[in-house]
């Protein structure tokens, strides 16, 4: 239980503390290296959540 909420508490703190600076980031670089970075972290999101609540069977 308490890794679960280590990795919850990780993974907000990603979205709540550098939210402006990455939005700013992606305009920087380009509209298709934000679609790629947006790509990335959704896909990396989907995976820990399917890992945190998956479980192994």
């Amino acid at each position: 239980m308490k890794k679960k909420l280590a990795y919850l508490l990780m993974s907000s703190s990603f979205f709540l503390l550098t939210g402006c600076s990455v939005i700013e980031g992606i305009f920087k670089a380009g509209v298709w290296t934000g679609i790629l970075i947006v790509i990335v972290v959704v896909a990396l999101v989907i995976w820990l959540i399917s890992k945190l609540f998956g479980g192994t069977k």
